[in-house]
């Protein structure tokens, strides 16, 4: 038996979970009536708990207890899926935070599964009992009770993991007897039981005791004794407004997505997200953080953390049954967003329909949305800027959870846009269409100018009002002193020997000057390569180059 549980034995716990879970994945997804009944979280936390052992399998052999700890809880973090998972990773972490800095004995690994229940109960918006935080609560209760469990006043490693097993089992057969909608269905919590196999398989590694056999409790009701019906109301793990007992999953999407953000614009997403939905959970900590909420809006989800933060691996799904349709028109389209009337015309003249935005804002998730809607019910989405990618990839999202194929090409600029839909087929096969317009659109180098109205640092220098920044494939490489001068430098470094086809895009305002020159620089210098110009009329940026 084991008195330490020590990094090698954090690997062979979190790849034992994982591989027990999988072996029981399909008998706790069977398990699954709440707070939605989609029968997946057997899977999600099989899913979770593999990203954390895969995590610790890029660690070199000898990792000490810190890194080996944090990795495992961090790894948790970013492959977590559905609820159950996401409240699992916030119990690794109360256990990182705690052995981690610890010896790993009996004492340090009660106090650690203490500090797992914490953690994970705070991450949950609304608490309800019956469910995977009953059964942390309490193995929680059961080890703090640990040293009577010996007799001696610290216990040994293999009676805390004994006794956290133990306790979690028999709190899991609890759970119907806490939320009527399990006593209901006949089941015990599907989520509660994963965490159960979680301890269990633990218990197994400290005492080496492992027997290959997976027990999932069977289903059976355990009906609520009179006078203590229980009603569930709104939980992380809950299914909706208190007074819906058992109405779980009345919401249309579930959203999950991991966010870069600070303590304080967490907290005002929370309270956003609580007044949207419900099963909200928010774990992790560091500047980065899993979100997790079932709601009907799910875009309003996403732009809310749009606002507060740099969301990013969005997931939505559509919750089964609840009658949602959105009418689409047939065919194949191409979604465009465009930063100017000229560039919105050029656009819409090949066929595109177009999102406009402002220049330097990004637009809403809900006109991305319709506007693929619109378009067909196989679409290319050309966000044409780095920043509206994020919304792009979100709408797509939902739009595929509605019946739809998407795809999103990552087209940093205008002129790559242009050149994706220069090579648009819709009679060719739409994956063929997509590969071929994505690399049109990577073999496009682009470039701009920007007369600078502040004081930025950058790459090439310190850039103040009055200079002229030149951006080459999105660096800034030259600071000149007028607008014909440094876009004559910026065509010069774009343009290779290779080069077939430059698209200038002039700016409101740029009266022709900047872009007549490249032109004349062009049929002197390079008079093999073709120049098309359009009055883009994009705001803050005098002119906008392609070069292909």
């Amino acid at each position: 038996m084991l008195q330490v549980l020590d990094p090698p034995a954090v690997r062979r716990w979190s790849r034992l979970a994982a591989e027990t879970l999988g072996r029981g994945r399909e008998e706790i997804d069977a398990l699954n009536v709440f707070p939605v009944p989609d029968g997946d979280t057997g899977t999600n936390l099989h899913l979770t708990m593999l990203s954390a052992a895969e995590a610790l399998d890029g660690l070199p052999g000898d990792a000490d207890a810190a890194l080996t700890w944090q990795t495992l809880a961090q790894g948790a973090l970013l492959g977590a899926r559905g609820n159950s998972g996401v409240i699992v990773s916030q119990a690794l972490r109360g256990l990182a935070e705690v052995l981690g800095k610890a010896r790993g004995d009996g004492l340090d690994l009660g106090r650690g599964l203490v500090r797992a229940a914490e953690l994970a109960r705070a991450a949950v918006s609304r608490p309800v009992e019956g469910t995977i935080l009953s059964v942390l609560t309490a193995v929680a209760a059961a080890v703090r009770g640990a040293p009577a469990d010996t007799g001696r006043p610290c216990p040994d490693l293999a009676s805390v993991a004994r006794s956290a097993a133990r306790e979690a089992r028999s709190a899991l057969r609890r759970t119907p007897e806490q939320l009527e909608v399990l006593a209901r269905s006949g089941v015990v919590d599907a989520g509660a039981a994963g965490l159960t196999v979680i301890l269990e398989s633990l218990a197994a590694v400290v005492t080496d005791s492992y027997t290959g056999r997976v027990d999932i409790p069977a289903r059976r009701p355990v009906p609520p004794a009179r006078g203590e019906r229980r009603e569930a109301g709104e939980t992380g793990e809950g299914p909706g407004r208190a007074g819906r007992a058992g109405d779980a999953g009345h919401f249309g999407y579930e959203v999950m997505y991991l966010l870069d953000a600070g303590e304080a614009e967490v907290a005002a997403l929370r309270a956003e997200l609580d007044a949207l939905g419900d099963s909200l959970v928010v774990v992790g900590g560091d500047g980065l953080w899993n979100v997790h909420v079932h709601v009907d809006d799910a875009g309003a989800a996403i732009e809310a953390a749009l606002r507060l933060g740099r969301p990013h691996r969005i997931t939505v799904t559509y919750l089964s049954g609840h009658g949602r349709t959105h009418p689409v028109t047939g065919g194949r389209g191409v979604v465009a967003v465009a930063a100017g009337p000229g560039l919105a015309a050029v656009f819409e003249e090949a066929g595109a329909v177009v999102v406009r935005r402002e220049p330097g804002s990004t637009p809403s998730l809900a006109a991305v949305l319709a506007a693929i809607r619109k378009a067909g019910s196989q679409v290319v989405v050309l966000p044409n800027d780095s920043g509206v990618r994020e919304v792009a990839m979100a709408a797509a999202e939902i739009a595929r959870e509605e019946g739809l194929t998407v795809g999103v090409i990552p087209t940093r600029a205008s002129v790559q846009g242009l050149s994706a839909l220069a090579v648009h087929d819709p009679l060719r096969r739409f994956d063929d269409d997509v590969v071929a317009m994505t690399e049109a659109a990577a073999h496009t180098r682009h470039g701009h100018v920007w007369a600078a109205d502040r004081e930025v640092m950058t790459s090439a220098g310190l850039v103040v009002p009055g200079d002229v920044l030149g951006v080459v494939d999105g660096e800034a490489a030259v600071i000149g002193a007028d607008l014909t001068g440094t876009a004559l430098e910026v065509v010069r470094r774009l343009v290779s020997s290779g080069s077939e086809l430059v698209t200038l895009l002039e700016g409101a305002g740029a009266c022709g000057e900047p872009a007549r020159a490249v032109e004349e620089y062009l049929a002197a210098a390079r008079p093999d390569v073709e120049v098309v110009r359009y009055e883009g009329g994009q705001g803050g940026y005098p002119l906008l180059i392609g070069v292909e």
